[in-house]
């Protein structure tokens, strides 16, 4: 099946945004160009195995200008900026590579060596972007790692820039925010499965570059493909106002917990007049949910730590900068870019909660918000990766919860199960379909995706509803000007073309793995029990890990394994399980041999238990049932 053209909607809707839009506005290009030093050449990294893991030069076809009619011309914009690529100098002593992965590196030059601030997704492009760095600037040893934020395209590239021994050596220390490591394993492991392949559509991981293809994230082309890994902070940012001196360079520090992440923090360097203002005000529009899932985040307290760095940091900045797109240079233009980004979090905020007190569902305040034309206007707050539609949704979760009030939609059918009773009531399958084609004709995408989903959903092998939903979707996503949106809208179409795509990129890797605390193993085993199915059974279990001298105990009842330290008053275990970390993470990896696993009392045990648990599905259907 064929991608369709653009259809006479998505183009009128195109020329309309051309008109409406701030295109004559060039300064982003102007600021997104400054500084280059040099650009990778090419822009392609491998890994080991000779793997292309990162290629920017595969969006080389962004030069245009002039969107083409499958793009909308205000996310064809974003994707031109977010594509340029190089060794930038922000300020003399402080430098970016960009362009590499969906996040920048930053480097800090001290006054023997050099800090690095976030660590891309995987090692290979950042152990790319250090070289690049070196090339142009000095084999200058690294003296410390910071990650601002807990999300792994920020520290899953840091085995490629220090090693472990280095750190544990002392040499050098890695900075992170209180709570870091607990989040950036929860969020990993926990949900992970889930989350990893609702990625692959929010990333648009299978989505060949292109036209119709893959444009972009929004908030950058798109993680890289390599190998995430993980080094334990050794320093934790506790309080806004702490200060730390590295290799020369003074750095104070903002808390700014429960933003764009559980744990992330600003931070301010005055030998350069320069904020690192982290992940929280970016060129777009953030997500206050993500769609690939995550814990909604509280806009509130964003909008309270911008309104914060503002009156400590702006009137003494003469740039800020993120680990995301270009930096924004002198004191007018930072106050107004930050006082912007803090109105839009804290208007979406307290326009929702207005409206949620009169009676409106998080569907219909979507649909009515308007935003003052300031904010409309202000292309570092348009809608590319989070948009106005879902962040006011998330509001509405954050204080509503799933359930909008209405009695008729406390208990609804499953997908299936009203898709059925829908087809039916209108006249069967083929009716179905016959009006989804009509809502299609009409340029009424919305409802064609609805009237398609219920048709897919009794009948998944149904070529000419797969085939105009595929459509549908390629339509939905050319007029689209959000990033992640589009790259749903064309997953969605992929795999309704005949190919589940399953998890591209996976984040949990044995590095990530080993930094697992006991009780999160067990956590992560928990959530993996087959509940019904352990009904019946009934089992304590002792696991004694040897290099951490200390004893578990795992009791098995009603379905449920609770952990807790071993106290003196338990009686005894039916098993007692000795070994390291590192063996049991790979026997839960599927390695049923693995040396260095003693257990004494009934050998049986730990196989009923393993025999318990399901691993989560990276291939679960999305579009289909």
């Amino acid at each position: 099946m064929n991608q369709p053209e653009a259809s006479e909607y998505v183009q009128a809707a195109h020329r309309s945004a051309l008109e409406s839009m701030p295109f004559d506005d060039t300064r982003d290009f102007d600021d997104a160009a400054r500084g280059l030093i040099a650009k990778l050449e090419p822009g392609v990294v491998r890994n080991a195995d000779g793997k292309v893991v990162w290629n920017i030069d595969a969006y080389a076809f962004l030069d245009k200008e002039a969107a083409p009619e499958t793009v909308h011309p205000s996310l064809w914009r974003q994707s031109r900026l977010a594509s340029m690529q190089g060794l930038y100098e922000v300020v003399p002593g402080l430098y970016q590579v960009r362009g590499l992965d969906l996040s920048n590196m930053t480097f800090i030059e001290g006054d023997q060596g050099v800090i690095i601030l976030d660590t891309l997704t995987t090692r290979e492009p950042a152990a790319a972007a250090l070289n690049l760095y070196r090339e142009h600037r000095g084999d200058r040893p690294v003296k410390a790692v910071i990650y601002t934020h807990c999300h792994v395209d920020h520290f899953g590239g840091v085995l490629g820039v220090v090693d472990q021994a280095a750190v544990d050596a002392g040499d050098v220390p890695v900075i992170a925010p209180e709570g870091f490591l607990e989040h950036a394993i929860a969020e990993n492991v926990y949900a992970g499965t889930a989350m990893a392949r609702r990625a692959g559509y929010m990333y648009g991981a299978a989505l060949e570059p292109g036209e119709t293809g893959h444009v972009g994230a929004g908030l950058g082309q798109s993680p890289s493909l390599g190998v995430a890994g993980l080094i334990p902070p050794t320093i934790d940012i506790t309080t806004t106002g702490q200060t730390l001196t590295v290799d020369g360079v003074e750095m104070e520090f903002q808390m700014a917990p429960g933003t764009e992440a559980p744990a992330e923090m600003h931070i301010y360097f005055p030998r350069y007049k320069a904020l690192c203002i982290a992940e929280n005000a970016c060129h777009t529009l953030h997500n206050l949910l993500t769609l690939r899932g995550a814990v909604v985040r509280d806009p509130h307290a964003w909008a309270g730590y911008l309104t914060e760095a503002i009156d400590t940091f702006a009137d003494r900045t003469d740039v800020i900068f993120s680990p995301h797109h270009w930096p924004t240079w002198g004191g007018d233009n930072i106050t107004e870019f930050l006082n912007v980004q803090r109105d839009m979090y804290a208007y979406l905020h307290d326009q929702t909660v207005r409206m949620i007190n009169a009676g409106y569902t998080g569907t219909e305040i979507a649909e009515q918000i308007q935003l003052p034309p300031e904010l409309e206007n202000a292309w570092y707050v348009r809608g590319y990766y989070g948009s106005v539609s879902h962040n006011v949704k998330a509001i509405y979760q954050r204080y509503m919860g799933w359930f909008d009030g209405n009695p008729a939609r406390l208990w609804p059918h499953t997908p299936a199960n009203e898709a059925t009773r829908y087809v039916a009531a209108m006249g069967g399958l083929d009716r179905v379909v016959d009006l989804a084609q009509q809502a299609y004709d009409d340029g009424d995408y919305r409802w064609a995706a609805t009237l398609l989903d219920h048709a897919v959903f009794v009948d998944a092998n149904h070529e000419a509803a797969r085939a105009l939903y595929a459509n549908t979707l390629d339509q939905m996503a050319y007029g689209i000007e959000n990033g992640t949106w589009r790259n749903f809208f064309l997953s969605g179409a992929t795999e309704l073309r005949g190919r589940n795509f399953g998890t591209p990129t996976a984040t949990s890797s044995p590095e990530v793995m080993a930094q697992l605390t006991p009780a999160q193993i067990f956590d992560s085993i928990a959530i993996s029990i087959d509940g019904p199915r352990a009904w019946d059974e009934r089992l304590a279990i002792d696991v004694v890990f040897t290099e951490l001298d200390e004893t578990y105990r795992l009791v098995l009842r009603n379905g449920v394994l609770v952990h807790r330290v071993r106290i003196e008053k338990d009686g005894p275990a039916d098993a007692t399980v000795t070994t390291t970390k590192a063996r049991l993470l790979a026997r839960l990896a599927g390695d049923a041999t693995s040396p260095g696993i003693d257990v004494a009392g009934d050998t049986a045990t730990l196989p009923r238990l393993m025999g318990l648990v399901v691993a989560g599905d990276p291939a679960f259907n999305i579009v289909v049932p």
